[in-house]
């Protein structure tokens, strides 16, 4: 499996993290953030992580920037993407397996870098329920 994964300089250090973790367990990541601390604009990171998702040159993604919630604004302007802010586990879950998240987005200045990993192992091992969830998550993208 394939996981796309972008970053802005907040959330480098646990970028970097992530990257070892998932390469460690067989996934093939695509790495669309900085790999520094300098100041940079988050969108430059997100848009191609989350075309990677959206056109199925990665099944997932995981996003993360200072507070999350311009990586996960930023992530879903896209039509095929499903991107969840989750700063514990219950929402990681919840995200997966009621919305078929298809993008993580973890806030790295509000969660520890044990709290991140732990997300990322939930999110891939989380299956979406189906049923009554399928029918929601259908009407969720906007007809054009």
């Amino acid at each position: 499996m394939t996981i796309a994964i972008g970053n802005d300089h907040a959330g480098t250090e646990y970028k970097f993290e992530i990257v070892k973790y998932l390469e460690e367990k067989g996934y093939t990541v695509l790495n669309f953030g900085t790999d520094t601390n300098d100041s940079m604009d988050y969108p430059d990171a997100i848009h191609p992580t989350a075309d990677a998702v959206e056109s199925g040159k990665a099944e997932l993604g995981v996003i993360l920037c200072g507070s999350g919630n311009g990586a996960q604004m930023t992530a879903n302007k896209h039509q095929g993407i499903r991107a969840a802010l989750c700063w514990n586990k219950e929402l990681v879950a919840l995200a997966k397996q009621h919305n078929n998240a298809n993008v993580l987005t973890i806030p790295a200045r509000f969660v520890s870098l044990q709290q991140a990993l732990g997300f990322v192992e939930l999110f891939l091992n989380t299956p979406f329920e189906g049923g009554r969830h399928g029918r929601r998550v259908e009407k969720i993208a906007c007809s054009a």
